[in-house]
C-alpha cells in the first residue's frame, strides 16, 4: 500500500493509520454515549410529565416536582417487542403530610405503566 515511499515514511504512515483508526473508534464511542445520555434525558422528561399528569388526575400533590430513576431492564413492550424498560419513582401526598410512592415504566419514550400506591393515610 505504501510501496512507493521510503521505509521511514512507510512506518510513519502505518502509525498514522493506526492513530486514525483509534480516533475513529473513540469518536464513534462518544457519539453512542451522547445518544444514550440524550435518550435518557428525554425519557426522564417524559416520565416527569406522566407523573405530574397522573397526580393531577388522582387529585394528589406531586412532591419534589421530579421523578427518580429506579432502574432498567430488558423486557417486552405492550406489542411484544424487546425493549429497554426504564422505571422511575416519584413521591406524592393526598393529605399534605404522609408520603406515598408512585412509579412510571417507559419503553423508550412510550408509557408502559404508571401507578400510585393505595392510600397515603
Amino acid at each position: 500500500m505504501y510501496g512507493g515511499y521510503p521505509t521511514e515514511i512507510q512506518g510513519k504512515l502505518r502509525r498514522m493509520g493506526g492513530d486514525l483508526t483509534l480516533l475513529t473508534v473513540l469518536a464513534a464511542g462518544l457519539a453512542i454515549a451522547y445518544r444514550v445520555w440524550h435518550s435518557s434525558l428525554d425519557a426522564r422528561e417524559e416520565a416527569n410529565r406522566i407523573a405530574r399528569d397522573a397526580c393531577s388526575r388522582a387529585v394528589v400533590q406531586f412532591l419534589d416536582e421530579t421523578v427518580a430513576f429506579a432502574g432498567f431492564r430488558l423486557g417486552r413492550d405492550s406489542r411484544g417487542k424487546r425493549r429497554l424498560l426504564r422505571t422511575y419513582t416519584f413521591d406524592y401526598t393526598s393529605d399534605g403530610f404522609a408520603r406515598a410512592q408512585g412509579f412510571v415504566v417507559l419503553a423508550g419514550r412510550n408509557l408502559e405503566a404508571v401507578g400510585l400506591a393505595g392510600s397515603t393515610s
